[in-house]
């Protein structure tokens, strides 16, 4: 790799650090094109010191999280198509095996096969012990119950991996600076000007934080409290071993050995020699291994979580030491610290395992860091307020490829996308966070909690317990707690998943809720299924407080509304309208319902939960001089009131008419709820009759409590989220960032009558053409399990005759319809009603037909 010590003076856009996501962000844009991309790095290249430089590069493509397991496929392709220095194709395919020594475990490995299956990976197999060793013979059969296989997986060397990716994007145009630390990023009015380093400053238009461990700290500088923990963990190499002896390699010769070895040490012999063999994963003891020629490679998650402070890292330093790498900690390794597994050290569970290398010196040893979020998930994208500045952060090499090419479709194209088509990042944006969680101290506590949990058998519905915890409360909080709610942590906000209150209703429904046994029945009551029936049947109250809630003011406000949104916007006063906000290529950015406050005011309501910041990003983005955007989320208290028997509620505590022909449906009304200001919208998620109810925070606790006190003699019971969430699905409302998303349009949605092409909006070009059928790949459809005491979850395969056509995006008992209702997206000619399919789930196959939309009208 011939890099450069010149520093340019200019650049169209500037990544900072040279490790496997700089690089991989360097290639793609180069290959799209840019010729004019500067990579700066403090230290050495390829070999930065950063993590990149001290990985052992295992690959293993399969995660619960579709963005994880999508990125993987594609580094590995990527990654497989790259030749090193030594002319060996960079990506080692030697198959990549987990194991289980435990029924939980064995469980965990079947949801793999399907989380595999559902995501597009390539024969994923459920192995049994012996065949285990068949492809790793030094691992001891009797200590497991068998295993997961992935026959695509391997291995890549970061450095080898980056010296290949800086080559081919040298070779397009791109200059890599070593040598040379970022100290700033100038910025004017709003925009990125220049990036100042310690060697001078390099004028720019857009700029990359691609420096993983260290984003934290460039952040910092521009106010942007990017919520990125480095967390250490262990790795350590066996002494050569008897029986890998035919494997041992000399890769002194290798081309990228002296400057491996000028970083770091003698280690570079062993991590530079490629295993051959199956990577190996023991997540019951949180340890994974992979072999360097005639040495066994040993990673360790199992110890107590160390997160060190960004602000004592620095850099690396004049003896070569690498920032990114801690002395060893011994007793981490022989004794048991890790706080979920006490009662065996990691190196008694290395050697029941492997028993080679029982007895063996530990000849290289370090701790070294990486880079972690709150959900575990990549930190990337344009930030808020920052035209210019991108992030591409808390990224592993196995997903790096993927990341990178996602960024780069979104850095000139505008939306992200992987070959195969958009990908949506809504879950890994740089904008999802709250302003709570830009804190250090509660990026080094969940940071810490992430690292703790990373091979740990983790349910979707699972939420932080203890540290991090009561941060945001709805007005209505201490309500909650006196009614005994299941409060569950979401976005900060403590928010009720059902209320154990309405326990004594569980007798009156108990008929119509089947029991649930298995993992479906974690993190579930009997209680979401006696609200969600009281609502279908008497009356509800929900706190909606969390959802996320916009006001747009100005002269110009109603364009601007109008340029957002797909529908007409053209409305009255008072007046309330569903409309979809889509992307530059047609991927619907949200669902939302605007109502019209004022001549020059707008009340925009979307999704709440963990993606709701990124439409407030968003529409502020997007928002012309003489537009205020204000997020009222908040400031304003808001609740629904719904069911058959809400207006015999509501006129007990109001003078308004609210019948059908003085308050009709999606209209709005502002009047008082006894001595409460409320904004009234005739609209209900639950798709009964309802009013959703906005008033300043201050009001919320009293709002609530009128509506619980007048609710009494009319069967009002409050619900949670589970109710909500059975509700609305089999009502066939979408949840935007589980069955809506920017992958789909909004023909494929089912969502086209919320599009009027005679207004302009973005992304109108995109979905006129899918208007025209021009861009129709799949349809949604909504099925239900032919077992009415059935239900599955999302993320597992939909299948047609044994082939998978698709995923379950969506899935919830419906207890209005008596059946568990899935939402997914399928070739059109599998969506049509009647289609007979089926859907894998935990090692069964459950009989499923495509019905009519929506099941409850």
């Amino acid at each position: 790799m011939q890099s450069t010590d010149s520093l340019p003076t200019e650049a169209s856009t500037v990544v900072v650090g040279a490790g496997i996501v700089g690089c991989n962000v360097a290639y793609q844009l180069t290959e799209m094109g840019r010729e004019d991309v500067v990579v700066v790095d403090q230290g050495p290249m390829p070999t930065t010191g950063g993590s990149s430089t001290h990985a052992p590069g295992i690959m293993f493509q399969t995660a619960e999280d579709k963005i994880l397991t999508k990125f993987a496929d594609y580094s590995r392709q990527l990654y497989s198509d790259l030749e090193g220095a030594d002319g060996q194709q960079a990506y080692r395919e030697v198959g990549g095996i987990e194991v289980a020594r435990t029924d939980e475990r064995m469980a965990f490995l079947e949801r793999r096969v399907e989380n595999a299956l559902a995501w597009g990976i390539d024969d994923p197999q459920v192995l049994s012990p012996e065949e285990v060793t068949d492809h790793l013979p030094l691992v001891d059969a009797d200590r497991i119950l068998g295993g997961y296989y992935s026959p695509t997986d391997g291995q890549a060397s970061g450095v080898v991996a980056c010296d290949a990716l800086a080559r081919a994007a040298m070779d397009r145009g791109a200059a890599f600076v070593p040598h040379t630390r970022t100290e700033d990023v100038e910025v004017a009015d709003g925009s990125v000007r220049a990036v100042v380093t310690e060697n001078g400053r390099i004028e720019c238009e857009e700029v990359v934080v691609a420096t993983n461990i260290w984003a934290r700290q460039l952040g910092e500088k521009l106010g942007v409290h990017l919520p990125v923990a480095p967390v250490e963990h262990q790795y350590t190499m066996t002494e050569p071993l008897a029986e890998l002896a035919d494997n041992a390699v000399d890769v002194t010769g290798h081309p990228l050995y002296e400057n491996y070895e000028n970083v770091s040490g003698e280690k570079a012999e062993r991590l530079l020699a490629a295993p051959d063999r199956p990577i190996l994963r023991d997540q019951d003891n949180a340890m994974y291994y992979r072999t360097h020629g005639d040495s066994y490679g040993i990673g360790s998650y199992n110890h107590d979580p160390v997160v060190p402070n960004p602000e004592d890292l620095g850099g690396n330093d004049p003896e070569g030491n690498q920032a990114s790498v801690h002395d060893f900690t011994e007793r981490f390794m022989d004794e048991a610290t890790h706080p979920d597994r006490p009662d065996k050290s990691p190196r008694q569970a290395s050697d029941e395992l492997i028993p080679a290398t029982a007895g063996k010196d530990l000849e290289y040893k370090y701790n070294g860091m990486f880079a972690e979020s709150p959900n575990g998930l990549p930190v990337m994208g344009p930030v808020e307020g920052f035209d210019g500045l991108w992030t591409a952060a808390a990224i592993w090499i196995t997903h790096a490829g993927g990341a990178g090419k996602a960024l780069a479709e979104w850095m000139v194209n505008g939306t992200p996308r992987l070959p195969d088509g958009p990908i949506d990042l809504a879950h890994a944006d740089v904008n999802r966070f709250d302003e709570h969680e830009g804190s250090w101290e509660f990026t080094r506590d969940i940071g810490g909690e992430e690292y703790r949990i990373v091979y740990n058998v983790m349910h979707p519905k699972w939420v932080w317990e203890g540290k991090q915890r009561d941060i945001r409360r709805t007005p209505m909080y201490h309500s909650h707690v006196e009614l005994d709610a299941e409060l569950w942590a979401e976005a900060g906000w403590e928010v009720p998943q059902w209320f154990d209150s309405n326990a004594d209703l569980v007798e009156r429904y108990r008929d119509r809720i089947p029991e649930r046994e298995g993992w479906e029945a974690v993190y579930w009551s009997p209680i979401e299924g006696v609200e969600a029936l009281n609502v279908r049947e008497n009356v509800g109250l929900h706190d909606m407080t969390s959802f996320n809630k916009m006001e747009v003011v100005g002269p110009d406000a109603g364009a601007f509304v109008q340029r957002l949104c797909t529908n007409d916007m053209d409305i009255d006063v008072g007046r309330v309208r569903y409309t979809l906000m889509c992307n530059e290529a047609g991927g619907v950015r949200a669902d939302i319902t605007v109502t019209r406050t004022d001549e020059n005011r707008y009340l925009l309501l979307t999704t709440g939960r963990e993606v709701g910041n990124n439409h407030v990003a968003w529409v502020r983005d997007h928002a012309p001089e003489g537009v205020v955007v204000n997020d009222v989320t908040s400031s304003m208290a808001a609740m629904v009131c719904t069911g058959p028997n809400a207006r015999d509620v509501l006129s007990e505590v109001t003078d308004v008419d609210l019948s059908d022909e003085a308050f009709p449906f999606f209209t709005s009304q502002e009047f008082y709820v006894r001595n409460v200001p409320v904004t009234a919208l005739r609209v209900s998620y639950a798709g009964e009759l309802g009013w959703e109810l906005y008033t300043p925070s201050e009001y919320g606790e009293t709002l609530w409590r009128h509506l619980l006190e007048a609710g009494e003699d009319h069967g009002l019971r409050p619900y949670g989220n589970g109710a909500l969430n059975a509700l609305r699905i089999e009502k066939g409302f979408r949840l935007w960032g589980v069955d809506l998303d920017t992958e789909q349009n909004p023909y494929e949605t089912g969502l086209g009558w919320a599009v009027d092409l005679d207004t302009d909006f973005i992304g109108k070009e995109a979905v006129a053409a899918a208007a025209a059928g021009d861009d129709i790949s799949t349809k949604v459809a909504c099925l239900t399990l032919d077992d009415p005491e059935a239900v599955v979850m999302a993320g597992r395969p939909v299948l047609h005759k044994g082939d998978p056509i698709g995923y379950v995006h969506s899935a919830e008992y419906g207890y209005t319809v008596g059946a568990c209702v899935v939402y997914t997206y399928l070739p059109p000619e599998y969506a049509e009603p009647g289609t007979e399919l089926e859907i894998r789930y935990e090692g069964e196959h459950y009989a499923a037909t495509v019905r009519e939309e929506p099941l409850v009208d």
